[in-house]
């Protein structure tokens, strides 16, 4: 079913570059926090929008197969109706939901060819931001260390520029993730270190476990290495 929908997805992308024209087997599941949303300016109601509903609905649900349909049909509904801000959204939990399913090239292809894309051409650095955080991921669990490395900072770097504080935060654990994979444990704990200052200072919560879980993954690594 999923590759029925690539080749789906293939289409829009198609379709949507002609429009700017006229206009002119998985490696460890990455444990990372909630995926950025990217908010969207309200307009008119969109059959994507019910679409997209019952997407997340089946992805809570771990219907995947069935999420990873519907997100497909509310990116076409989206692109049909010139929601450019919102079809790269639906791409990117499309991308989320192949990453999920450990369709590693699918996830990437899906950022790289059409939501990244789409959030430039529009002119949305938070839009370019998430889809750096969903190519780190999906690059991590691939155990491609050096895109994921690249990503990760390009997100933290944008963060810095748009005083995202929780996007900075997310980077740098990101970043911590592939030094730990690498083995390099004492610059993670730096790494974590810096991310739990930065959350109690802007007074963050959300990356309390993640942070916890850092250290102990570490201190477990640090262990057994002894």
């Amino acid at each position: 079913m999923y590759k029925f929908f690539l080749a789906l997805i293939c289409l829009f992308f198609a379709a949507s570059s002609m429009a700017q024209n006229v206009n002119s087997g998985p490696q460890d599941t990455p444990q990372f926090g909630t995926a950025i949303n990217i908010a969207v300016s309200p307009s008119e109601e969109s059959d994507g929008d019910e679409f997209f509903a019952d997407a997340e609905k089946n992805e809570k649900k771990g219907d995947l197969n069935e999420a990873l349909t519907l997100f497909g049909k509310a990116a076409f509904e989206y692109n049909n109706d010139k929601k450019f801000s919102r079809y790269a959204a639906a791409l990117l939990r499309m991308s989320n939901v192949h990453l999920l399913l450990a369709h590693y090239t699918e996830a990437e292809q899906v950022v790289l060819n059409a939501a990244l894309k789409t959030y430039s051409r529009i002119g949305s650095r938070s839009g370019q931001m998430a889809a750096y955080n969903q190519l780190g991921k999906i690059y991590y669990a691939a155990n491609k260390l050096t895109q994921s490395l690249w990503f990760f900072t390009q997100q933290g770097i944008l963060a810095q520029q748009l005083k995202n504080n929780t996007s900075y935060i997310d980077s740098v654990l990101g970043i911590a993730l592939i030094k730990i994979k690498k083995k390099e444990y004492y610059l993670a704990t730096k790494d974590v270190n810096r991310a739990e200052l930065l959350a109690k200072t802007a007074r963050i919560t959300q990356f309390a476990q993640q942070i916890k879980n850092s250290r102990q993954v570490i201190a477990e690594k640090l262990t057994v290495k002894k």
